[in-house]
């Protein structure tokens, strides 16, 4: 289609259509009227002329007759002419437009029957276009959230089979007498049930979070006693080995517009992940705003994430060291529902890192 080719909507293009419909009937009516009606009734006139005897009014009533049996001739098979045209036309007319919605009835049903990858075609009627435009994303939504879902059961298939499977091990070795019964093994049994307890409770978290079911009740806060409170309570489980925690945050920082039992949650697995992740060196817990944003961010001096890595941080499960993460208790679900959590008070996330250099999880909430 030639961009230059002008656009006409469906209203516009029913509306002609239409009045095309109608012109061709007229149309039809008037030609044949027109070019048979004549012929006929000069045949009416030469039959009339071959007759003997007749009067005046004889003649009328001739006249009358012909002109009578002349257009009721030219008038039905103008009618089948153009009846005949219009409803050719209409349903040509019909099949244009109807056409894209068929195809779009068809592929719902594909849909329905699990065929994920068909898409609709441009159009070049701009509403249809449109719609096929939405019905694409729609598309693409759908087939990504199948695609999530599925990445999703595999995920917690894969989460779930190894505690499961140290737990069942422990269990057969102590009910056949192989090993005796200590409190290192149970003291391993109650671990690997913790940590299905916490995966599950972090699940249902992160259901919550995405489906936005989360209650969020935003109102201005001052977020520099939160922020003295989590250096606090997180200095107190370092060891004397371990990496320093400082605070450094402006005299004159700025409400922030947030739910702070929410704000609270993203920071506490923010610092939980840079103490896991940091044996010695340096976390530092920073706040400061520029002109619509108070931001917050969390940077260590750990392990760090390497560059192909990054793309990766906020999706479930993910671990950048997966065996260091396991013995640490965590369960890979912790940053998708920080970011979500962020998200849903109109903020954002995102993460710097370089490995063996640290990481920098920074986030942003909006100034009160």
């Amino acid at each position: 289609m030639s961009k230059f080719q002008p656009k006409f909507n469906v209203r516009s293009r029913l509306f002609f259509s239409h009045l095309l419909v109608m012109c061709v009937g007229l149309g039809s009516f008037i030609l044949i009227s027109k070019v048979y009606s004549p012929r006929l009734f000069i045949l009416q006139l030469e039959r009339l002329e071959e007759t003997r005897f007749f009067n005046t009014r004889s003649v009328r009533t001739y006249l009358v007759r012909g002109f009578e049996a002349t257009w009721n001739r030219s008038t039905f098979w103008s009618v089948i002419v153009g009846a005949t045209a219009a409803g050719l036309l209409s349903y040509w007319v019909a099949q244009w437009i109807t056409q894209p919605l068929m195809q779009m009835k068809q592929i719902t049903q594909n849909f329905a029957a699990g065929n994920l990858k068909q898409r609709m075609a441009r159009n070049e009627i701009p509403e249809l276009d449109q719609l096929s435009a939405s019905f694409n994303r729609m598309a693409d939504s759908i087939q990504g959230i199948e695609q999530r879902r599925r990445e999703l059961i595999s995920d917690m298939t894969h989460e779930l089979r190894t505690p499961l499977t140290i737990v069942r091990g422990y269990l057969e070795e102590l009910a056949d007498g192989r090993i005796e019964p200590s409190t290192e093994t149970y003291q391993q049994l109650i671990r690997e049930t913790r940590r299905l307890e916490r995966l599950v409770s972090d699940l249902q978290e992160l259901s919550k979070a995405e489906a936005g079911h989360f209650p969020i009740n935003l109102k201005p806060h001052d977020l520099r006693p939160l922020l003295q409170s989590l250096v606090e309570r997180f200095s107190e489980q370092l060891l004397e080995e371990g990496p320093t925690l400082t605070l450094d945050y402006p005299s004159n920082l700025p409400l922030a517009l947030s739910d702070l039992d929410r704000t609270e949650q993203v920071l506490v697995n923010l610092m939980g992940n840079a103490i896991s992740y940091t044996p010695t060196g340096s976390i530092t817990l920073k706040a400061w705003a520029d002109l619509y944003w108070v931001w917050i961010a969390v940077i260590d001096t750990g392990i760090g994430i390497s560059e192909a890595d990054l793309p990766h941080v906020f999706e479930r499960f993910w671990r950048a060291e997966r065996s260091r993460s396991r013995h640490s208790g965590g369960t890979g679900i912790g940053l998708a529902i920080a970011r979500r959590l962020v998200e849903l008070q109109g903020g954002k996330i995102k993460v710097k890192s370089k490995l063996h250099q640290g990481s920098t999880f920074q986030f942003c909430l909006p100034i009160a």
